[in-house]
């Protein structure tokens, strides 16, 4: 049985990042991945549901909502499976932080940054570019046509965490080693020697023992590790399906084309008397 619990889950995810108590942790982990010129000092924890200007409109609710000292606005959501529109979705996300800052009155438009982050526990398939096939950390934001930078103030950070594999003693940078914490957590049996020293991680992981929740917190840790390991399975099947269907409309569309069922069965890998009863 696991000592720590799975980041990957909505409980995990909120437990580690999202509570009041813990936003030492989270402001360790969001200066790791932006840029040096937005450190955080302190965060303040918003209202995660966030309502339109009308009631016909569809509101937003994140996993984590917060803004520091200077009135930026972070978001944070935990990704567990691929959907249709994804980036469509962190984008109209990121409208209501921007929206909500319109002030009545003389107002010049000046806005505070906005940064939209998500740790996805797939792989992306609509990469920008070949050269980001393979990368962890896909950064956007807004530029014109000589890829020149033209408003700072809006950031989509993603972190594609299946590409991420290194090994504790590959480890280099503060965001290395979040990204191992990240992805390596439900296994750890005991503090890794690389964090041993570090306050921020150990606090981290202290909060993450299982033994020391209470029972009506593991019961809901537990219930939300079935959903998630229920969702990971329906998924396998359904892409296991799918690829069943494909190959025996393939094969039904060679019988079709005249081709002889040995020559099928090479193609495909189906067995001659599955092939057979294919209905035409």
């Amino acid at each position: 049985m696991a000592k720590y619990i799975d980041i990957f889950t909505d409980y995990g995810f909120k437990k580690i990042f999202g509570e009041e108590a813990n936003k030492t942790i989270l402001i360790d982990f969001l200066n790791s991945l932006l840029p040096t010129t937005t450190h955080i000092k302190d965060l303040t924890f918003k209202n995660t549901e966030q309502l339109p200007v009308t009631i016909n409109e569809r509101k937003a609710v994140y996993d984590i909502y917060c803004e520091n000292e200077q009135g930026e606005k972070f978001i944070v959501e935990l990704q567990k499976a691929k959907q249709d529109y994804f980036i469509e979705r962190t984008i109209y996300y990121s409208t209501f932080p921007i929206s909500g800052q319109a002030v009545k009155g003389d107002w010049d438009f000046n806005l505070k940054a906005v940064y939209c982050i998500g740790l996805l526990d797939f792989k992306f398939s609509d990469y920008g570019n070949e050269g980001e096939i393979g990368e962890v950390v896909h950064t956007h934001t807004i530029k014109n046509q000589h890829n020149k930078q033209v408003y700072d103030k809006l950031t989509y950070i993603y972190l594609e965490m299946p590409n991420f594999n290194k090994s504790e003693h590959e480890l280099e940078t503060r965001l290395d080693q979040w990204l191992f914490f990240i992805k390596n957590l439900e296994s750890f049996q005991a503090i890794p020697d690389i964090f041993k020293n570090e306050v921020v991680f150990i606090e981290a992981i202290e909060k993450a023992e299982l033994s020391k929740m209470s029972q009506e917190a593991q019961a809901t840790y537990y219930a939300g590790l079935k959903a998630y390991r229920d969702h990971i399975a329906q998924m396998k099947t359904a892409r296991r399906e799918g690829i069943e269907e494909g190959i025996l409309l393939v094969a039904k569309n060679c019988l079709e084309n005249g081709l002889s069922i040995e020559t099928i069965s090479k193609l495909t890998g189906l067995r001659e008397d599955e092939i057979k009863n294919i209905n035409l």
